[in-house]
């Protein structure tokens, strides 16, 4: 049997959660939320590696209508904005509306009902006017096919699906990948085991991280005095939004931040020969900057190997390197990110006369209007979709300014008694060649790296080019001759 609402969310992240609150806000209740796991949380319920932390301050990292006095850190670890999102969906009484243990497979839109229908794993259907997808970015990892690797007998994992029954103390470990994910495991388990070998590819910009306890005398102060916490998330807020101006055709800025991150290497890296191979060779930014404070003194151990040979081949016990060198490894960890330009290539999803999204976007490109909506599939709606990522601020901010956007949309359907609204196609293309215009004058275009940023034609889908207050104002309402509204709502 097929269960029809008026929205269906996928997923219980920050977007999936806020776009509830927002529903319920607008009083819209008649709305499911879709949940492959049995808790909420998404990425910060997947990733519960050693180490793993937020790299925004938690009183920006959160949303701002729940704000947190008890941040026991400027950079909250893992466990306790997992418990934020726990305690966030317990409040407003989500769980009541998510089913849970329930992964889509796929959604196909009815040109004559006008409504989406949604396909799950178990094989139950639902039906839904408005269909909303908060899986992001970064949920399904990355992992790369290493030759011989079905023959290694040892443990493997990624970061995102941590081993925590294995033991690591003593154990000698092959960590593949630099990225956001390895900076913070590395250090943690370096002292533990018994070898490590580093297998970097590009090495990352890194800089300080400014991490710290939060005094007593400050959650004090949020509790009690009326604003102050608001008035501490502004500060940081346009801290952060100031970093954006290097991202944005003003690479002297990036240049002085390369000067701190040298110095900061160098302060925990004697060796020479080390440091040449931890400086990257691109300007900062062009991949994402990374903070820590542990990272470098990890490398600098005497148990610790950086191996910039890459990986040939991967036997029943080691792994050979590029060079031919073989290392006997106990286990091999997989530090590689995500899939995300390539993200909604795992799922059907099929719009207006049969137009399937993923041949759509992989012979056109990537292809929305504000990251939010697409031509030809009407009322759906991404949040934290196609360039709207950040380089320097919380996409926290981003997610509220799309899920009030998304409830505007559908405030702007009912008020004209309309079943679906789609973007004209016009108005994307105009959205796409800007935003593209401004991409091809930031550092991720000329920095001269590589990065997940980009897709694989070289065109980078992933990141917002520009000052997030500017995105706000950009969603702050639906414009109604953006979109073509038709049929008759039931």
């Amino acid at each position: 049997m097929t269960e029809r609402f008026k929205v269906v969310i996928v997923g219980t992240g920050f977007s999936g959660l806020g776009q509830a609150i927002q529903l319920e806000k607008a009083g819209i209740r008649d709305y499911v939320i879709l949940e492959k796991a049995d808790e909420v949380g998404g990425t910060w319920r997947d990733n519960s590696y050693p180490g793993c932390a937020c790299d925004v301050q938690s009183h920006m990292y959160s949303f701002s209508y729940e704000q947190n006095p008890d941040w026991s850190r400027s950079f909250s670890p893992q466990p306790e904005i997992f418990e934020y999102l726990k305690g966030v969906a317990d409040k407003h009484r989500l769980r009541e509306k998510t089913r849970f243990g329930v992964e889509i497979t796929g959604a196909h839109w009815d040109d004559g009902e006008r409504r989406w229908t949604v396909s799950t794993k178990s094989g139950q259907e639902f039906s839904a006017q408005f269909l909303v997808s908060g899986v992001g970015g970064l949920h399904i990892p990355q992992i790369p096919k290493l030759p011989g690797i079905e023959a290694f007998k040892g443990q493997s994992w990624h970061s995102a699906q941590w081993n925590h029954e294995f033991d690591l103390t003593g154990k000698k470990v092959a960590v593949v990948g630099t990225g956001a994910s390895a900076i913070q495991f590395v250090p943690r388990i370096a002292p533990a085991v018994g070898e490590l070998t580093l297998f970097q590819r590009t090495p990352p910009w890194i800089m300080p991280k400014p991490d710290h306890e939060m005094p007593g005398w400050a959650k004090t102060l949020f509790k009690r005095v009326p604003g102050a916490q608001r008035l501490y998330r502004g500060f940081v807020y346009w801290g952060r939004e100031a970093q954006g101006i290097g991202f944005n055709g003003h690479p002297a800025i990036m240049k002085a931040g390369q000067q701190i991150a040298k110095r900061h290497m160098a302060k925990a890296i004697k060796d020479r020969a080390l440091r040449r191979k931890l400086t990257p060779d691109y300007t900062m930014g062009c991949k994402r900057v990374l903070l820590s404070n542990d990272y470098y003194p990890a490398l600098a151990r005497d148990n610790v190997e950086v191996n910039t040979e890459g990986v040939r081949e991967v036997k029943a016990h080691s792994v050979i390197d590029g060079a031919g060198v073989e290392h006997e490894v106990d286990a091999i960890i997989y530090g590689t990110g995500f899939h995300v330009t390539d993200a909604l290539e795992y799922l059907d999803i099929t719009g207006a006369e049969g137009r399937g999204l993923a041949k759509s976007w992989a012979t056109e490109g990537i292809q929305t209007h504000k990251g939010i909506t697409v031509a030809g599939f009407p009322n759906l709606f991404f949040l934290l979709g196609p360039n709207t990522a950040l380089g320097h601020n919380s996409v926290v901010f981003m997610i509220e300014s799309q899920s009030r956007y998304v409830v505007d949309a559908i405030r702007l359907a009912d008020s004209h008694g309309a079943a679906a609204l789609d973007v004209r196609p016009s108005v994307q293309a105009k959205f796409q060649a800007e935003i593209q215009d401004r991409l091809a004058k930031g550092v991720w275009t000329q920095g001269g790296c590589k990065s997940w940023y980009l897709d694989a034609k070289g065109v980078n889908r992933t990141i917002w080019p520009g000052f997030t207050w500017r995105y706000w104002l950009e969603t702050r309402r639906v414009d109604p001759s953006d979109y073509e509204l038709s049929g008759r709502a039931s």
